[in-house]
C-alpha cells in the first residue's frame, strides 16, 4: 500500500513475544533497537510501521496509513466529527530540482513577528501565519494573514530569489499598492464539497460533486472540452492555428 503512494518500503518492529522481532534487526545492534523502543514507548503487544525518507514523502505517506490501519483495526468511531487546527506552518520549502528555496502556501503569507529574523540567515526556521481546518482528518479550508507591508513583501520576494525586474514584472502592481497603506487582512477558502463528502461518509469527492470529471478531465455530461466557435475566441482574442 505504501509504495503505491510514494514510499520505497516500509518498516516494521512487532512485539508479540518475550522480544520484539524486527524487520531490519540484522542492520541495528540491540542497543540501538532499545533505544527506538523507549524513544516510541513500544511495550510488548504493540507494532511499529517505519518509513524512511524525506518528510515530503514520510509525512503524507505515514498519515494515509495511520488511516488504512484505523479502517481496518475499525478503530474510528462512526458519527462524530473531529475538527483540527492546523497552524505554525513553516513558510519555505526547500526545491531539491531547482535548488532552491520556494513558498510552502504562497509568498503574500506574513510571517511570525519572531521569525523576521531568519529571512536572510536560516528559512527553514520562517513560521507563516497560515492555518489549514481539518475534519476527520481531511482538510476542509486553508487561509492565511497576508503581507501589508511594502518593504517585508519586497524582502519576501528576494529571500525567494526573485530580482528586482522580476518583482516588478510579475507583482508591481500588488506591492506598488501597499505604498498607500493597505489594512491587515486575511483569507481563507472552504471546501464545501469536502465538508459534503465527510458529512455523507463516503470516500470520493466524486460522490458530492454535480459533473465529475474523468481523469483526463474531460466532462461526460456536458461533452466538455469541446470546439469553441470563431465569434467566441475572437472575442477572447485567441486564434486557432494548425501545424504539422
Amino acid at each position: 500500500m505504501v509504495k503505491g503512494i510514494g514510499a520505497k518500503g516500509l518498516a516494521f518492529i512487532r512485539w508479540v513475544e518475550e522480544k520484539p522481532s524486527c524487520s531490519f534487526g540484522k542492520f541495528v545492534g540491540e542497543d540501538k533497537l532499545h533505544e527506538i523502543l523507549q524513544a516510541l514507548d513500544c511495550q510488548q503487544g504493540d507494532v511499529v510501521l517505519i518509513v524512511a525518507d524525506k518528510n515530503k514523502v514520510t509525512l503524507p505517506v505515514l498519515g494515509a496509513l495511520r488511516q488504512t490501519v484505523a479502517r481496518k483495526l475499525d478503530l474510528i468511531p462512526e458519527g462524530q466529527f473531529n475538527f483540527l487546527w492546523i497552524t505554525q506552518m513553516p513558510f519555505f520549502e526547500w526545491d531539491e530540482d531547482n535548488n532552491c528555496w520556494v513558498a510552502m502556501h504562497h509568498p503574500f503569507t506574513m510571517p511570525e513577528d519572531d521569525c523576521l529574523q531568519y529571512l536572510d540567515s536560516a528559512p527553514e526556521k520562517v513560521i507563516a501565519k497560515a492555518f489549514d481546518l481539518v475534519l476527520n482528518g481531511t482538510e476542509l479550508s486553508s487561509g492565511s494573514i497576508r503581507i501589508t507591508n511594502y518593504e517585508l513583501q519586497q524582502k519576501m520576494f528576494q529571500a525567494l530569489g526573485l530580482t528586482d525586474e522580476e518583482i516588478e514584472a510579475k507583482f508591481g502592481f500588488l506591492v506598488e499598492a501597499y505604498r498607500f497603506g493597505a489594512p491587515p487582512h486575511g483569507g481563507m477558502g472552504i471546501g464545501l464539497d469536502r465538508l459534503a463528502m465527510v458529512m455523507l461518509g463516503v470516500d470520493s469527492l466524486r460522490d458530492v460533486t454535480a459533473f465529475p470529471k474523468v481523469q483526463n478531465a474531460s466532462e461526460l455530461m456536458s461533452a466538455c472540452p469541446s470546439a469553441v466557435d470563431k465569434e467566441n475566441l475572437d472575442i477572447l482574442g485567441i486564434a486557432v492555428t494548425e501545424t504539422e
